[in-house]
């Protein structure tokens, strides 16, 4: 990971621990190329978590759009989620 992207999720794990009592239900956004298997890696990534997990494609159908609302026990475990689909080729998480 690089110094940017650490710095990134150093921020973020203050951010959520000021704002957020955890356990807390935590809403992923991310949109992926509708490609190959790029939809299903990602609701796997939550499988067995209880979440509630919506798609939507673009007009054109090149990309999806996925919302995930999940409960998290804490914010290193919704950085370590996000850090787990980055590996997705094209995500853009949001």
């Amino acid at each position: 990971m690089d110094k940017n992207t650490q710095e990134f999720y150093d921020r973020l794990k203050v951010e959520l621990d000021l704002s957020t009592t955890w356990p807390a239900t935590y809403l992923y956004k991310f949109i992926v190329p509708s490609v190959n298997d790029n939809v299903l890696r990602v609701e796997e990534a939550f499988n067995c978590m209880g979440a509630v997990i919506k798609t939507t494609k673009s007009k054109t159908g090149k990309f999806t759009s996925i919302s995930v609302d999940v409960t998290m026990k804490d914010s290193q475990e919704v950085i370590d989620k996000y850090i787990e689909v980055s590996v997705i080729e094209g995500i853009i998480s949001l």
